[in-house]
């Protein structure tokens, strides 16, 4: 039997027309298969290599780490440096911000900063998206005491039952029923549905830009608005930066660009470099409740891995120092540049998290295949599937675009001239 005739044989398949694409090996923004066919990679892995596939200080980050140790002890009883560093590192790029702000205020207001010690981010880490949110869950439950959840309509928080839960989509869960009680739902960008926010509610569950509901951009003074609201209700404000983050959108976290701070952050995809990791953060004075009443309130086996710790340090210091993400919003106007065609309806996003909509999936999916052909990788949204996902590595070049997009044109106007 060949590879393909394994994989159809013994590996579970998500659909009924998987790609079936063979993938070799991967660099930079490509993907290599048979016969030296090369791949222009515009989806990442599903937003997970934005510096790229093979970064070489991941790389190396990696070789290094392998010369040490694997995998030793449950995560949160033994100090590991590549968790604690990264832990570290990732409440930098939060605090940096609120630093910011906050002397930004106090040069407004000629007060002195205090000097006393900040309640500083603290990350519980874990292998996904999927199982961070459910860690988030708890959390806000456990802190609060309350039950109630809120989360938007045509929002994606994983796979998961918990996370399921979360979704307003019935067609994705009602095989899977009975999921969690107490969830309900809210209109993104709606402020009247505030008001649904309530003492009663342990947190709401949020993205900054919906993902799978086909990259709908959030906008500042909604997100202040839900900052505030939940502040005065005493519910958690939990940030879904899963897909957004690591620079995704034009900034380190997507949230920043609203000025806000998150009660809970959830992150992954992008952290890795690569390989498989997740976390949610909090403040410590919030995430200590998780050691106590019960002890080992939430635990992982593999949780803060130590190759993919070192990873995702590697990949945010790469960010970090080159401003990689800096560069996503001149990126995005060259796509939108480029990207123009009667068959295009619509082009959103923000940064390098873009949707390209088109008349219908039938349409879509003929021109997903025929990119495939010539060498460009595309993809779908589950809630949005007749819009083209765009989320290349941060590192593509204006050339690159400028090819890809070329590709894509001459996809569109072949299935637009059988269309005929």
């Amino acid at each position: 039997m060949n590879l393909r005739q394994l994989f159809l044989a013994h590996q579970a398949q998500t659909s009924e027309f998987p790609l079936m694409l063979e993938v070799l090996s991967a660099k930079g923004i490509y993907l290599f298969g048979r016969k030296g066919k090369k791949y222009i990679d515009l989806i990442s892995g599903i937003g997970v290599s934005n510096i790229g596939h093979r970064h070489p200080a991941v790389v190396r980050a990696i070789q290094r780490q392998l010369r040490k140790y694997l995998h030793v002890m449950v995560y949160g009883e033994t100090l590991q440096s590549p968790q604690v560093f990264l832990a570290k590192a990732l409440a930098q790029t939060l605090e940096k911000h609120t630093e910011k702000n906050l002397s930004n205020s106090l040069e407004k207001s000629s007060e002195k900063k205090s000097d006393t010690p900040t309640d500083p981010w603290a990350t519980y880490f874990l292998n996904s998206g999927s199982e961070a949110i459910e860690g988030a869950m708890k959390l806000a439950k456990r802190y609060t005491g309350r039950k109630q959840i809120l989360a938007c309509r045509n929002a994606y928080h994983g796979s998961s039952q918990g996370a399921l839960s979360l979704s307003s989509q019935d067609d994705f869960k009602r095989n899977f029923a009975p999921l969690l009680p107490q969830i309900d739902y809210l209109d993104f960008m709606n402020t009247d549905d505030l008001a649904r926010i309530t003492t009663q509610t342990a947190a709401v569950f949020i993205e900054p830009i919906q993902g799978e509901a086909g990259v709908r951009v959030g906008q500042a003074p909604y997100f202040q608005a839900l900052r505030k609201k939940c502040s005065e209700v005493g519910a958690l404000l939990v940030l879904d930066e899963i897909q957004t983050g690591f620079g995704r959108t034009g900034t380190f976290w997507a949230h920043q660009a609203y000025d806000i701070e998150p009660d809970i952050l959830v992150c992954a995809k992008g952290m890795g470099g690569g390989l498989p990791i997740g976390a949610f953060m909090a403040r410590r004075s919030k995430m200590q409740v998780l050691s106590k009443n019960p002890i080992l309130g939430h635990i992982t086996t593999f949780g803060g891995n130590a190759l993919s710790a070192v990873a995702s340090l590697a990949t945010l210091r790469t960010l970090e120092a080159e401003k990689i993400y800096e560069t996503a919003p001149q990126k995005h106007e060259l796509f939108k540049q480029y990207l123009k065609h009667p068959a295009i309806k619509a082009i959103r996003g923000r940064g390098l998290m873009m949707a390209v909509e088109f008349e219908s999936f039938d349409f879509l999916k003929k021109v997903i295949d025929r990119c495939l052909e010539k060498g460009v990788l595309t993809d779908w949204f589950l809630y949005c599937d007749n819009a083209m996902r765009i989320a290349p590595p941060l590192i593509i070049t204006e050339k690159q675009i400028r090819k890809a997009c070329l590709l894509i044109l001459e996809a569109i106007e072949e299935v637009s001239a059988e269309s005929i």
